[in-house]
């Protein structure tokens, strides 16, 4: 796909409402989903069958560029919620709990007069402020005060439902009409997936999943048309990290970090936007204050996406680090094309052990398969023993980031250049990677969940595994 000039995309903000006159406070709705990629049919997606979605994003603009700084959702969450890296606040592991948090953007939003509504999902690695909401009610039962901004977060889309009981999984599906059914044997897999019966079973389950959740959104959008709010309210709609599959939730490839992002601002966006620019998580902090009309504090790491005075990213960012009890620290920089990953311990495998992770019947047969000498070359490569020091990917020609470029000669340049961006933001970030969770344990910056929880789930692993949730070589607190 062609970048498009950033003045371009500025000139697609319209100048005047559609509906009139301009509110005095737009409101802001904002539509969370969990573990899904652009896998939508306004993305181009033959197996998406998402027909509200796909008619919101023609009402806005479709970010084919948006990404999470982490591929895991409490993470994700903890960085959008605070508009800061959680490498810088100390929310980086998978799960922690931080014990003094930077203030939410919602808690600014309310300074600025906004009532606050988030139901459901929180899941910031920290405990929620006590300033954050105004309340945490279902506001789709009972109109919001204007103005506002309204959460709504759909757990259907989850890794846990794609590998769900026979009656969860019908009551999940249950609006499908036969025809949105999913035939396993014609869904597209992506190359490094064995293509055995359960993978397939899976990956259909997750596009229905999919369809399940675009009835819901169309909910929402049907809710704010009867209320008479659509034309004064900002709608934006994403997923939480990438899909919940394999290789997808928990790694710094695009299938972990790159989202579905849609927004509709009537008046302000042109209907059938397509941006191609980078977006990090981090961005929408400032991007809602400024849509607020509220400051943006000097804390946040982000930088304003929607409006009439946009600066153009150059690079997005994402960090990997403990997932549950399982150790590891990954760091990757990405522009528009090529990925840099960085693999700080090479010495563990890709593919360590995580209780809730295998329980995923695709993660299960493709060590099977490993074991009993079934993959091709490209399917090996996540049963690695150890890892690359550094991985270079080519996201144009080779989307699915099979191809390690970090030794080719051709690519040298890019190479030194993202190795040295990743070198400066761990620095200018104040990277928190840097620091063992002892010592954070130790200094009081989080709260000890390695000596309880996370050793237990230890002894939950097969004799195979040598998975440890501390770095090698460090002791326990």
């Amino acid at each position: 796909m062609l970048r498009q000039p950033i003045a371009i995309l500025v000139g697609l903000f319209l100048l005047t409402p559609l509906g009139g006159a301009e509110p005095k406070k737009w409101n802001i709705v904002l539509i969370g989903t969990e573990d899904i990629s652009p896998n939508l049919g306004c993305y181009g997606d033959k197996d998406a069958i998402t027909p509200n979605l796909d008619k919101f994003a023609a009402q806005g603009a479709r970010f084919e560029r948006c990404f999470s700084h982490a591929p895991v959702c409490a993470p994700s969450r903890s960085g959008m919620i605070t508009g800061m890296y959680p490498t810088t606040i100390g929310s980086h592991h998978m799960r922690s709990t931080l014990k003094n948090p930077p203030p939410t953007f919602t808690s600014e939003l309310r300074k600025a007069g906004y009532k606050v509504y988030w139901p459901g999902k929180t899941d910031f690695n920290f405990a929620v402020p006590k300033d954050a909401f105004d309340s945490t009610a279902d506001w789709m039962k009972n109109p919001p005060q204007e103005p506002f901004f309204a959460y709504i977060n759909f757990t259907v889309t989850h890794e846990s439902q794609i590998r769900a009981p026979k009656g969860a999984y019908e009551k999940n599906t249950a609006r499908l009409a036969p025809d949105q059914r999913r035939d396993p044997a014609k869904v597209s897999l992506p190359p490094y997936y064995p293509d055995a019966s359960e993978v397939r079973r899976n990956v259909a389950t997750y596009h229905e999943n999919i369809t399940a959740m675009d009835y819901m959104v169309g909910d929402v959008l049907k809710f704010l048309d009867d209320k008479k709010l659509a034309d004064n309210t900002v709608v934006v709609f994403f997923g939480d990290h990438g899909w919940g599959m394999t290789r997808g939730k928990r790694w710094l490839y695009d299938s972990g970090i790159r989202v579905p992002f849609l927004v509709r601002w009537p008046g302000k966006i042109k209907p059938g936007t397509v941006r191609e620019d980078l977006v990090a998580f981090i961005d929408w902090a400032p991007t809602f204050l400024s849509i607020a009309g509220a400051p943006i504090p000097e804390r946040m790491q982000g930088q304003v996406f929607l409006g009439d005075s946009v600066k153009e990213r150059k690079y997005v960012f994402a960090c990997r680090d403990r997932m549950d009890e399982t150790f590891d620290r990954i760091r990757a920089v990405r522009d528009t094309r090529y990925k840099y990953i960085r693999n700080f311990y090479p010495e563990l495998p890709y593919a360590q052990y995580i209780d809730y992770m295998d329980a995923m019947p695709t993660c299960r047969v493709w060590r099977k398969w490993n074991e009993d000498g079934k993959l091709n070359d490209i399917q090996k490569l996540w049963m690695a023993p150890t890892k690359p020091k550094e991985e270079l990917y080519d996201t144009e020609t080779d989307p699915h980031e099979v191809k390690n470029l970090a030794d080719s000669p051709a690519h040298q340049d890019k190479l030194k250049e993202l190795r040295a961006a990743l070198d400066k933001w761990i620095v200018d970030t104040k990277d928190m990677g840097e620091i063992t969770e002892t010592e954070m344990i130790k200094k009081g910056l989080v709260v000890d969940r390695l000596s309880t929880e996370y050793s237990e789930r230890l002894k939950m692993h097969p004799a195979w595994s040598k998975a440890s949730n501390l770095a090698p070589g460090v002791r326990g607190p």
